[in-house]
């Protein structure tokens, strides 16, 4: 029985050069190059950013409007008001968060402003389960179907926010 030398090999003894790029490296993105001042502003001036009070409106016409429709195909507007404090649950702790987002965007520390947005973030998670926790006491013959196909619509929102916002930065022109 023979033993065979189990040595690594290097890049050179298999045959490879050491001047050539991985393959995975090939046919990547081109090198990086930072932008001048000037056309940092006007990329910003093309690509503006998406204010998140417009998806807060958003989320409550939607909501609004499921509510509204419920209530008139189904006849019973005690399932439109389920679908609506469905909504309602996910737009209060929304507003609480961007509310408080918009001041932790202030802050000059890197470090404190991220556990700020973290502090915020949990209190949107229990505001919004205390407001699905309440549901049955404030809405009597509570539908729960309807309140989480109003949950789930109005959440569902922030893509359609999306893809409006895609379809207007596509009408534009733009620089690069």
């Amino acid at each position: 029985m023979t033993k065979i030398a189990s040595t690594p090999k290097t890049g050179a003894q298999l045959g490879l050069h050491q001047d050539t790029p991985d393959a995975a490296d090939e046919g990547l993105e081109p090198e990086f190059k930072p932008l001048s001042a000037q056309e940092a502003q006007a990329w910003r001036q093309h690509n503006p950013q998406a204010s998140p009070w417009r998806v807060l409106l958003l989320q409550v016409g939607v909501g609004a409007l499921l509510a509204l429709m419920t209530g008139l195909f189904t006849g019973e507007w005690k399932l439109a008001l389920s679908s609506a404090w469905g909504s309602v649950a996910v737009v209060v702790p929304a507003v609480v968060f961007v509310r408080a987002l918009s001041r932790q965007m202030r802050r000059t520390q890197p470090g404190s402003a991220l556990m700020g947005l973290m502090v915020w973030e949990l209190v949107k998670i229990v505001l919004t389960v205390a407001l699905l926790l309440v549901a049955p006491k404030v809405i009597s013959d509570l539908s729960w179907l309807a309140l989480v196909a109003g949950f789930v619509v109005t959440m569902k929102v922030y893509w359609l926010a999306m893809a409006l916002g895609w379809m207007q930065r596509k009408s534009k022109p733009t620089l690069f």
